[in-house]
């Protein structure tokens, strides 16, 4: 399997930087999930980091020019169809079956939200967010109306766990990573 550098690489030779720091802000959140979960991080990671290969410059065809390109660079069915079902009742009608697949689903809106409420606090970071402004966000459809709330829920569910424990993991799975994703707290 190819290295996290070279996901890295292949992630950018497609999208500009927004997508990329999205897809690390995923991966952080598959790495951390992974982690609490007893999983390989490495293979959730890279399954995070690359979830949107193809978003920037095939938005039509998302998730399925995305396998093909994945298939061209040696990536595992296991990733491929992770990647595919993220886009479950979107653009694909892959549906989440492994707690890989139902994790990817799960976290990719919520990081877009989290980052969001991150970056209208006054600190414009995630290491002082906390899961009251999240779920505040949360309710207010008006915001980030891009990210599905409908996803994140029906995410959690997938996973057994409460809306509010998955948002808390990925903070705290964002705080993680946050100089790489700009929302480290700055003097």
């Amino acid at each position: 399997m190819p290295t996290k550098e070279e996901a890295l690489t292949l992630l950018k030779a497609y999208n500009g930087n927004a997508l990329v720091i999205h897809g690390r802000a995923v991966e952080g959140a598959m790495r951390y999930m992974a982690r609490k979960a007893g999983e390989d991080e490495n293979v959730w990671g890279i399954a995070g980091l690359l979830h949107d290969i193809d978003y920037e410059k095939f938005p039509e065809l998302h998730c399925h020019k995305g396998a093909e390109i994945l298939q061209e660079h040696g990536y595992s069915q296991e990733i491929i169809r992770a990647m595919m079902s993220h886009g479950w009742g979107i653009c694909t009608d892959v549906e989440p079956l492994s707690r890989m697949e139902k994790t990817l689903y799960a976290v990719d809106e919520l990081t877009g939200l989290i980052t969001a409420c991150a970056l209208v606090r006054p600190s414009k970071s995630v290491m002082d967010l906390e899961l009251s402004s999240v779920k505040k966000k949360f309710k207010d459809k008006a915001f980030a109306a891009g990210a599905s709330r409908e996803a994140m829920q029906k995410g959690a569910e997938m996973l057994g766990v409460s809306i509010d424990e998955l948002i808390t993991d990925v903070i705290l799975a964002m705080r993680e990573i946050a100089p790489d994703l700009g929302l480290e707290l700055k003097n």
